[in-house]
């Protein structure tokens, strides 16, 4: 932690010297003194202060400045540092002023100058004020804030990819809490230049106003740019099929890149436990398995870019050569895509202009505390949503499920039934969907209908998460690889149709079977037509992808 500032301020040089070596002398290993010789010098150092988030312990101020005077300017300090302890130097004249400061702005102690010698009039006052703010001192959070509104859906995002991409941050909300406000006074207030909301203060305090998640990226440390122009093997998504395809290709010599849109992890990333991966007994959430993953694949030479988007595909001769969404190309001789599905839009009257301000797709690990002894809802009937379902209950009043069909054996896990029907906060309701979302600046309210009863109702609701199926992410493929009619890519013996091999495939063997219907593409994950919808089995499409792109590397 930095050390807490004891901070002068005289218009009078030789005096502001004086104070400034005193201070220094006594307190300079344990404190940082700083110097200001004008009110406004002292407000601009106490606002870079606070953006840095460094405590100020005390202030020793004079009272007789030009421009604003000592009480002036302690008044001012303290809305950005409440809990600062606060000394005016004053001349005989000022007594009466230091006196009535004391009920104005809770001055704790007033000084006549000069104070010679300093052992016996100035460092046991100072000494004591210290040891008392020193005794309710908290130190700050030093990483990184995210200053909002509440309900605001960007706020949402940042928050949410810091999240899934494990960097540690601190949600400071401008209507309720005192530092975000504090904050956004330091820089002029709410609506001047360079305060637009929401904004990422930085440790350093560089404040970055409405930042996109490429920027947010670039100033916390995450990789966005590739360091080659070309690679043996290019992976594109970062779930577990990705991550597995990363850690064996690096491992096994292959120079590799992993190019992921969002977060590491993928769907997977945001489960909160994952209770039946082989050889964690007791479970493990997916932010865990993601972070193990990335930093596994990282050890062994694999390069990640975060957040970084595929926009296209082409071939030319033995090379594949994605595009990026930022106009740039990387080229490789041999091509993973692991890009998984999303969660499918639910299509119902507010729930779009609702979403990220109390309706969620997926998890939103990073909202689920705003929801304590709240009444929350999930839609969906799969693995996603009984998990949600049984990490929501540690928080929320109650959890409601809403399923469209008739029972959750088919869809979902039977330990994870078994605990839903256990729990005393979660109740299932078959048959029934959400109708309509309601609500001004944040949900509200949700109308249910209920197939089964043949009616609707509306009732009080806080969120709803949202699992309902899923469509892969492949149009950026265009018309290059062949696929099923809902989106999923093709590959090997399902490519064989008629006993013929894919249009335009040049080789004189069969597709591998991971192989798509260009030679050198290789598909892996719940993006692959007919996959096995789970973690395990999408890890080992990744693994076994990067055996296939070995045989295919020695062959062309």
């Amino acid at each position: 932690m930095a050390k807490p500032v004891i901070l002068a301020v005289d218009d009078d040089p030789p005096v502001l010297r004086a104070v400034e070596r005193d201070l220094r002398r006594q307190y300079g290993r344990d404190y940082r003194v700083l110097a200001a010789d004008s009110g406004a010098t002292a407000l601009e150092t106490l606002r870079q202060v606070a953006l840095r988030s460094e405590p100020v312990a005390l202030l020793v101020v004079d009272q007789r400045m030009p421009g604003m005077t000592g009480v002036d300017l302690l008044a001012e300090a303290i809305k950005l540092f409440p809990d600062v302890k606060r000394v005016l130097l004053t001349a005989y004249a000022d007594t009466e002023v230091a006196i009535r400061a004391i009920n104005a702005i809770r001055l704790d102690q007033y000084l006549m100058k000069p104070w010679d010698p300093p052992e016996e009039k100035l460092y046991p006052v100072l000494a004591d004020l210290l040891d008392d703010w020193l005794a309710a001192f908290r130190p700050p959070f030093e990483g990184i804030r995210v200053v909002g509104h509440r309900w605001s859906a960007r706020a949402h995002e940042i928050r949410e990819f810091l999240a899934r991409n494990q960097v540690p941050y601190r949600w400071l909300d401008v209507e309720a809490d005192e530092e975000g406000r504090r904050l956004v006074e330091s820089m002029g207030g709410e609506g001047a230049p360079g305060t637009r909301l929401p904004m990422v203060v930085l440790a350093d305090g560089t404040a970055l106003p409405e930042p996109t998640n490429v920027e947010v990226a670039e100033r916390v440390g995450l990789r966005t740019r590739a360091q080659q122009p070309f690679y043996d093997l290019v992976i594109v998504g970062g779930g577990p099929a990705g991550l597995a395809a990363a850690v064996y290709g690096a491992s096994e010599g292959l120079k590799t890149l992993l190019l992921e849109r969002e977060a590491p992890g993928g769907q997977a990333g945001q489960s909160s436990r994952i209770e039946n991966y082989l050889g964690f007994p007791v479970g493990l959430s997916g932010a865990d398995l993601a972070r193990r993953a990335v930093a596994q694949a990282s050890r062994l030479g694999a390069e990640l870019l975060t957040p970084q988007e595929v926009s296209g595909l082409r071939v030319a001769d033995q090379a594949r050569f994605v595009a990026l969404t930022d106009g740039s190309e990387l080229g490789c001789r041999a091509l993973l895509v692991a890009t998984g599905v999303q969660y499918r839009k639910l299509e119902a009257p507010g729930i779009e202009r609702l979403a990220g301000v109390g309706v969620y797709y997926g998890a939103a690990l990073s909202e689920v505390f705003a929801y304590r002894d709240r009444d929350v809802y999930i839609v969906g009937s799969g693995n996603s949503a009984g998990q949600s379902a049984l990490y929501l209950e540690r928080f929320a009043r109650s959890v409601t499920m809403l399923v469209r069909g008739d029972g959750l054996v088919e869809t979902m896990s039977a330990y994870l039934i078994d605990e839903i029907e256990k729990s005393e906060k979660i109740r299932v309701r078959f048959r029934t969907s959400v109708a309509e979302a309601h609500g001004e600046n944040e949900l509200e309210a949700l109308t249910l209908s209920d197939a089964g009863a043949g009616a609707t109702e509306t009732l009080p609701a806080a969120a709803l998460f949202i699992f309902i199926g899923a469509t892969p992410r492949t149009d950026w493929l265009g018309e290059l690889v062949e696929r099923d009619p809902t989106g999923y890519i093709l590959t090997g013996s399902d490519l064989l149709a008629g006993g013929r091999r894919p249009r335009g495939w040049t080789l004189d063997r069969d597709p591998y079977l991971l192989e798509a219907s260009v030679p050198g593409i290789f598909v892996a994950g719940d993006v692959r037509h007919e996959s096995i919808k789970r973690i395990a089995s999408a890890v080992g499409e990744g693994a076994m992808a990067v055996r296939f792109v070995h045989q295919y590397l020695t062959s062309v």
